[in-house]
């Protein structure tokens, strides 16, 4: 067999091999899911605040609360094409997937039944937030991060 033939060989062989290995790893992510309260009323000093530079960003936009609260927080480790799926709290349950290439699909389910199904990119620095009413004009959120 010729040099030339060899080498092409093994460049087809890598090309065949790795490259889908390293295809596959792109769609490998963790997400940061937080449930999020919004409310006007001076909430329970029990409960957490939400971190200050996502309250500045909630207080920055339309949502009109005043007071925003860190209910539940979840990593989610998530290679291409896994879901999985977190009970945040008795009432809010989501389901996340990693479509690769920073895109995922996120679906919240509220009282047991599907809310709402997003599917965008997610690249690092940006979030995806959704939620809806809640009892006496207050709000929640999921909001979703990805991290590390």
């Amino acid at each position: 067999m010729r040099p030339g033939l060899i080498c092409a060989t093994l460049l087809f062989a890598l090309a065949v091999f790795l490259v889908p290995s390293a295809r596959a790893a792109t769609g490998d992510v963790t997400i940061e899911a937080q449930l999020i309260w919004g409310t006007n009323e001076k909430p329970d000093p029990k409960l957490k605040a939400a971190e200050p530079k996502l309250a500045a960003k909630f207080k920055n936009s339309p949502f009109k609360w005043d007071h925003y609260c860190e209910m539940h927080r979840e990593k989610l480790k998530l290679k291409l094409n896994e879901e999985k799926t977190v009970t945040m709290s008795p009432n809010c349950v989501i389901s996340i997937t990693s479509l690769g290439d920073e895109q995922v699909k996120f679906k919240l389910f509220g009282k047991g039944k599907l809310a709402n199904t997003v599917s965008q990119a997610l690249p690092k620095g940006q979030l995806l937030i959704t939620g809806g009413d809640a009892e006496n004009s207050t709000a929640w959120f999921v909001v979703l991060q990805q991290v590390e």
